[in-house]
């Protein structure tokens, strides 16, 4: 039974506090500058966590002064006025990159006026995409090549810079300080979290951000961030300083070790999908991560692969290795790009054509390239496992949604083709995982647990649940290792755990996976108990309970909570238990 979480409409957000930036030393001669926002996220609209973020510069002094990582135009004007004292103390020299988007591009316009003589080092090919929107910076923009990996500040800052291109961000580039062990690191390693703290010192809090910001910006490239650990491997580490959240310092170990997890969990799902694509302005990608993250939610791997870093050989290999592939493409000048061609050329002559396949891209005014991608596929008699996404320009919030939904019917299509074509045979005591049928002999009451964030209430269906202690009396729970495990994953969470009746219909409410907009609790009888959560009142008995502590245990959470208190509802009736057949599923 699937553990599976309903969000009711998302509450009214209270008046946020204004955006600042905090600045702390926290090295030798090294300053962070935390350009903070505390409301929802909204420049990157695809990121569902919502408690704010921070936008992480830092400021590396020796006899020359290193800016790494300037923010976005969200922040620009309070950024520089932040700034300001260091610009005229110190004078910068130099900006240091991890990565270019266009946000980044208003900040670096302003820096690159009132600093005349300051260079900008970045990978080849932020150098070119830097070029193109300011011509006129190109003597003062520098990029990294292999036999120039190094930038000596002096006083034994002799900072080593490498590459580390994913599809999402082939600029990709991280800064080591042999000086402070400090490795400057971008987008790895981050999270999406607002707060005072600039370490982690409560690391345990951080776990679900970070684990959640891996999913959303990281599973889909799995296979380049592994590499990238690979050549983080050697240096001898005591600070990641990422992008965002807060900087990595008594967790270090353990965020490293989980990234190698995660990236080893992707590559062990039973189904892959290769999502290619390229992307003119931003707006291809964009839907390209968004239907990543239903397939993911589907439990099906996703290999991104931006087709103009692509070697056509790896390209080949990733389109035999997938169970189905999706392409991507913006439409320029009537055309597919010539990458996202090649790309097509390499499927219909490689491929087998009983791969189930998927079409979307943006344009700006005909959209022949989806049209034409569609057209080949079907004229080689591909089956689509969705309706194809167009979608004009930028997409905005709704669009988002329906890829992700497309993502998730895209799995459902590949399950059920699977299934169809596995040949059927008598199940026989040899063929059989006899370990998995005893695990499956374990039975748990079939429950709906209820949280509360705000306004918002949320009901899961799970049947692992049990008795942890007699005094006080706790229960224990087993939640998937992903984002649903949000509001349990929290100090003195509040929830409600309703125990079902045989026979009763209320578990199909919560039985399937979530939609945007689902509101389960609109079509069950219910009423708000003690603590806030909700009780429903069609189940046998339910219990008020507050979370306590948690532990990672494999691909799930287990959470120990006392019972405050509870009630029986009927006295007659039994308890829904689920019975399974194997230990390896719900």
């Amino acid at each position: 039974m699937a553990s599976n979480l309903l969000h009711s409409p998302q509450p009214v957000s209270t008046p946020p506090r204004p955006r600042d930036v905090q600045i702390v030393e926290v090295g030798p001669q090294t300053t962070v500058m935390r350009s903070r926002m505390w409301e929802r996220l909204k420049f990157e609209v695809e990121y569902g966590r919502r408690r704010g973020t921070t936008a992480n510069s830092y400021l590396v002094c020796g006899d020359r002064v290193a800016l790494i990582d300037p923010p976005g135009e969200s922040f620009t004007k309070i950024f520089l006025e932040e700034l300001q004292p260091y610009l005229e103390q110190t004078r910068p020299d130099t900006i240091i990159l991890g990565h270019v988007n266009p946000n980044r591009m208003a900040t670096l316009a302003v820096l690159m006026e009132r600093l005349p003589e300051v260079t900008i080092v970045c990978s080849r090919p932020a150098a070119q995409a830097l070029k193109t929107t300011f011509p006129d910076w190109e003597s003062r923009i520098q990029p990294v090549c292999p036999p120039q990996t190094s930038l000596d500040l002096g006083q034994g800052h002799h900072l080593q810079l490498f590459t580390v291109p994913t599809p999402r961000w082939p600029d990709g580039l991280c800064t080591y300080d042999p000086a402070t062990q400090t490795l400057f690191s971008d987008k790895l390693f981050g999270a999406h979290v607002c707060g005072d703290q600039v370490f982690d010192q409560n690391w345990r809090q951080l776990e679900v951000d970070r684990r959640y910001y891996f999913d959303c910006l990281h599973a889909a490239q799995a296979k380049q961030v592994a590499a990238a650990l690979e050549q983080i491997a050697p240096l001898s580490v005591q600070c990641f300083a990422p992008g965002h959240g807060p900087l990595v310092r008594y967790s270090l170990s353990r965020l490293h070790h989980d990234y190698r997890q995660w990236c080893q969990q992707q590559a062990q799902q039973t189904l892959r999908v290769a999502l290619l694509y390229a992307s003119a302005y931003g707006n291809t990608a964009i839907l390209a991560d968004a239907i990543a993250q239903g397939l993911m939610q589907s439990e099906v791997a996703v290999e991104s692969i931006n087709c103009e870093l692509a070697d056509p050989t790896e390209l080949a290999q990733s389109i035999a290795a997938s169970d189905g592939f999706i392409i991507g493409s913006p439409t320029l000048a009537g055309h597919a790009p010539v990458q996202v061609q090649t790309a097509l050329g390499i499927v219909l002559a490689s491929s087998v054509k009983t791969k189930l396949a998927g079409v979307f891209g943006s344009y700006g005014w005909s959209g022949e390239a989806i049209d034409w991608i569609e057209g080949k596929l079907r004229d080689s008699s591909f089956r689509l496992g969705f309706e194809t996404i167009r979608v004009r320009f930028s997409p905005d919030q709704p669009t988002l949604e329906a890829c992700q939904q497309a993502g998730a019917e895209f799995a459902q299509q590949l399950r059920k083709q699977k299934k169809q074509r596995t040949p059927r045979q008598a199940v026989t005591e040899t063929q059989t995982d006899r370990t998995e049928q005893a695990v499956g002999r374990v039975v748990g009451s079939i429950c709906v647990v209820t949280t509360r964030q705000g306004d918002s209430h949320s009901g899961m269906l799970t049947a692992w649940v049990s008795q942890a202690t007699f005094d006080p009396p706790g229960l224990m729970l087993a939640i998937a290792a992903e984002h649903y495990a949000e509001s349990l994953i929290q100090p003195g969470a509040q929830f409600v755990v309703n125990i079902l009746k045989e026979g009763r219909t209320v578990r199909r409410h919560f039985s399937y996976q979530p939609r945007p907009g689902d509101d389960p609790f609109s079509q069950v009888a219910h009423r708000t108990a003690a603590n806030g959560c909700l009780m429903l009142e069609d189940a046998l008995a339910y219990l008020e309970c507050t979370v306590q502590s948690w532990i990672r245990c494999g691909d799930h959470w287990l959470v120990y909570a006392a019972v405050n208190q509870g009630d029986l509802l009927e006295t007659s009736g039994v308890t829904a238990i689920q019975h399974r057949k194997s230990g390896s599923q719900y």
